[in-house]
């Protein structure tokens, strides 16, 4: 990929791990959740509201650190970013084995600043790049995902083999010295920083920004809902060990990182609105199979449905995310920052409703109607933005 400025690749990279690593300390608590309510004896909803809070902190955060990553750069926010996620992962550990609900909550809340990290390595990334080259490199930056695939396997390995306390220690001692390297090689772009975009004139903008919040809310909201409900739901639904639902957890969490750039590469060829039709499309495919299989579950077609998914929904992000540059070529950072913060809350109500659904009618069943209800409604939106030309018109 040809860069627009010299040292763009090596600090997008740098950027990269700092995400996925923050990540897998924001997703340290969903992992270990099936045996923390059995330790606890919590009920789905309380488990489901324990497995939220930090997704639900890291939504709102993401707007005010988009702020102030515009005012005072990505480099120096991502550095407190990094030390803050580290600590977090300590306390977090000694929190999984206090056996408090209180103090499970208390980790989720400090857990949830570190979600918030997308939004500091957005603007931090743009700098770096052209314009008609900022999607793409945001959609690299956005594997960083990956964080909770690290997290969904290896928490509960460590936790297994030793402790909860060490698995803390092992995430904050691993995220503390990547806050080294970055402190030493990070840098921000060079040249004049443009004046920060106030987030109220982008909000000002009305159906062109809300219709890819409301992509993003279902996109990657679904996508956390699924990497950090999975363990739970595999546990029930199979008596799976965490350490073999956290491994096919990760295996959905990698797919969907891994079709996200592919998303902003199909986007430059046919268009966003075209991939994100057919990306909705084939989730409400799957969450009409999960549905079915939720009376009596059986493992090959719960994985075939789980991984297509995964697929669809790494797609649709990246679609969004090359849509975001086009609509708003001045003002891509703090329009990231918003559809970024909906795209967070989408991933704190579906695990919080499924929870409500289980304990009210024993199945997870009219969770999964839901979500084919947004997806097929969404696939109808990007449908007729593209019969009316009403899409984005896309240049680069």
């Amino acid at each position: 990929m040809e860069t627009s400025t010299p040292g763009s690749g090596r600090n997008l990279a740098f950027a990269t791990i700092a995400f996925a690593l923050c990540f897998s300390a924001w997703g340290m608590i969903a992992p270990i959740a099936p045996d923390l309510q059995d330790q606890l004896g919590l009920s789905n909803t309380e488990t489901a509201i324990m497995i939220s809070i930090p997704v639900l902190l890291g939504s709102l955060l993401r707007i005010p650190l988009g702020l102030l990553t515009d005012r005072i750069g990505g480099r120096t926010v991502f550095t407190g970013m990094l030390f803050y996620s580290a600590a977090a992962a300590v306390l977090v550990g000694f929190a999984t084995s206090s056996s408090s609900y209180v103090a499970l909550l208390g980790a989720g809340l400090l857990l949830g600043a570190a979600g918030a990290s997308f939004a500091v390595g957005v603007p931090f990334v743009a700098q770096w790049y052209e314009p008609k080259k900022q999607g793409t490199a945001i959609g690299i930056y956005g594997m960083g995902n990956i964080g909770t695939a690290v997290a969904a396997f290896s928490v509960p390995a460590i936790r297994d083999a030793t402790s909860g306390i060490v698995a803390g220690l092992v995430f904050g001692a691993v995220i503390a010295a990547y806050g080294l390297v970055w402190m030493s090689f990070a840098r921000q772009a060079p040249g004049v920083k443009p004046a920060p975009t106030r987030y109220r004139e982008v909000l000002g903008a009305g159906w062109k920004l809300w219709r890819l919040a409301l992509f993003y809310f279902v996109t990657f909201g679904g996508f956390v809902a699924m990497a950090i409900f999975l363990p739970k739901l595999l546990k029930d639904w199979f008596d799976l060990s965490l350490t073999d639902a956290g491994l096919r957890a990760a295996g959905f969490t990698l797919l969907a990182t891994l079709a996200r750039p592919v998303g902003g590469w199909l986007s430059d060829r046919i268009g966003g609105d075209k991939v994100l039709a057919i990306a909705f499309f084939g989730v409400g495919i799957d969450a009409v199979g999960l549905s079915w299989q939720a009376h009596d579950p059986s493992i090959m077609p719960v994985t075939i449905l789980c991984l297509t998914m995964a697929m669809f929904l790494g797609l649709g992000s990246g679609a969004v995310f090359k849509l975001v540059p086009v609509a708003f070529p001045d003002a891509t950072g703090a329009a990231t920052g918003i559809v970024g913060a909906a795209g967070g809350l989408g991933g704190f109500f579906p695990p919080l409703l499924l929870g409500v659904v289980k304990d009210a009618t024993g199945e997870f069943v009219l969770g999964f109607v839901f979500l084919v209800a947004f997806a097929w409604m969404c696939a109808g939106l990007a449908a007729g933005a593209i019969s009316s030309g009403a899409a984005p018109k896309e240049s680069g």
